[in-house]
């Protein structure tokens, strides 16, 4: 039996958050879809340091300046 990680519920929360921030983003619901992926990859890189994953830091706080990068200069 495989031993779940902790912080699931957050973890999930995160998932379900870009799911409807790529939805926004197929209707382009701009700039809404932004500010949800800013919350959805916070979450994540979150987790990521709970789980000490240091791949999902990097990766979603990248992923973050890269949103944050195109709010400020749109």
């Amino acid at each position: 039996m495989t031993q779940q990680k902790p912080y699931q519920l957050l973890a999930w929360l995160g998932t379900a958050t870009i799911l409807i921030g790529s939805v926004l983003a197929a209707f382009n619901i701009y700039p809404v879809y932004l500010y949800v992926f800013l919350v959805a990859n916070g979450i994540w890189a979150t987790v990521g340091w709970l789980w000490r994953e240091q791949s999902l830091v990097i990766l979603n706080a990248g992923i973050t300046v890269v949103y944050l990068l195109g709010l400020y200069f749109k």
